[in-house]
Order: structure tokens, then sequence, then C-alpha cells
């Protein structure tokens, strides 16, 4: 890198938090309560990024065209909430990144477009609320990622400039909305991609097979 970075944002889900295991146990609820089999977590963990509309695709083949997705929605929130911090740790390495940066007076946070009634009480849970120098969820601007304007917020929060920033996601609309930023992205190959997913098309600054590799780019 040739700026220094001075500040780290995290996508939450797939890149910061290993939260597939409670969505995928609020998914699998909604299945056994209609007396249909379980999904493997191999299958639903590359949906986990995509929040409720890709959990719901892959678990009841419906999206936001179908008349029963908001009450489904609904539903699949309520029980996610229910259970959000019953087995959603850091990724391994992921707090070992962490102390580093705090002990190198590099300010990190959280941007990601799971809402805020989801974020808060997780990272709360995690320890990490009050340790973030900022967390931008995906209610708190008008326009959530693939758009530049939570990375934007985030670094006004930070106090720090684009140039000295690196984003961290695991999706393509987390490099796009870095790219869009002016802002390096690296992604966590570690995390939510599916056999589809093309990460080394999306234009990134490079990619980190496990949290401690970031050590590698800050």
């Amino acid at each position: 890198m040739s700026a220094r970075i001075n500040a780290v944002l995290f996508d939450l889900d797939g890149t910061l938090v290993d939260t597939a295991p409670d969505l995928g146990a609020a998914l699998n609820t909604m299945r056994k309560k209609r007396g249909l089999p379980d999904i493997p977590a191999s299958d639903y963990r590359p949906q986990a990024s995509h929040g409720s509309q890709g959990l719901l695709r892959i678990g009841f083949d419906i999206d936001q065209k179908h008349p029963g997705f908001e009450s489904f929605r609904q539903e699949f929130l309520a029980l996610y909430a229910a259970n959000l911090t019953e087995n959603s740790p850091l990724f391994p390495g992921m707090a070992e990144v962490l102390d580093s940066f705090d002990a190198r007076s590099i300010k990190w946070g959280v941007v990601t477009n799971k809402p805020a009634a989801y974020t808060r009480p997780l990272l709360a849970h995690l320890g990490l609320l009050e340790r973030a120098a900022f967390v931008v969820s995906g209610d708190t601007c008008a326009q959530a990622k693939p758009h530049p304007a939570p990375l934007l917020h985030a670094c006004q929060l930070a106090r720090v400039t684009v140039d000295n920033c690196l984003y961290v996601g695991d999706a393509q609309r987390d490099v796009q909305a870095a790219n869009a930023a002016g802002m390096p992205a690296l992604v966590a190959l570690y995390g939510y991609l599916g056999v589809d997913d093309r990460p080394e098309s999306w234009g990134a600054k490079g990619f980190i097979d496990a949290p401690a590799d970031l050590l590698d780019w800050v």
C-alpha cells in the first residue's frame, strides 16, 4: 500500500463475524415449522452475506416479487433477532488483528448493510461496540452499499481521508462501494463466497485468506 493506513473498515457478516450459524438457524427453524428438512451449512453459508433476501431465496425459492415475501421476511427477522448472539463468533484470528490495531492506534469499525437493530446488539455482545471507532449500519445512511455513502460517512466519523483507509469485505458490493469511494478494498476469501463468485474480477486491491493476513497490508 502506498499511503499509510490509519483506519480499517470491515464488512460485518462473513468478514468480521461468522454470523452464518445464527442466520442459518433462523432459516431452518422456519423450514421445520413447515415440515421441511434443514438446509446444510454448506448451502446457506454462501447466502449469509446477502441477508434475508438471499437466505429466503435458498430456503423457500421466493424473492421480493413473491406475494408472501414480506411475511416470510418478518418471520425470519423475528427468529433471527431472538438468537443473533447464540453462535456468531469473530472469525479465527480476528481478535488478535483488532488487538494489534488498537496497540498501533489504527482506527477500525464496521460498515455493513445489516440494520442497526441487529448490528449493535451483536457487536455489544462481542465487546466491540465501544471499541469500534465507528459503526455504520444498513439504515444509517440514505443509501446502502454498493453506494459509497456509508464508507464516506465512516471516514467522517473516524476523521480520516479515504486515501488512508482500507475496506475489507467478502461480497462484490463491498468492492464496488470501496471503488466508488476511492478507497482500496481487500476481499476476505474466508468469507461467504459462493461457487459462482469471481472475486478476481471485482477490481479489489488484493485478497486475504485469513484475518491474520490483513496485518501484511496495514
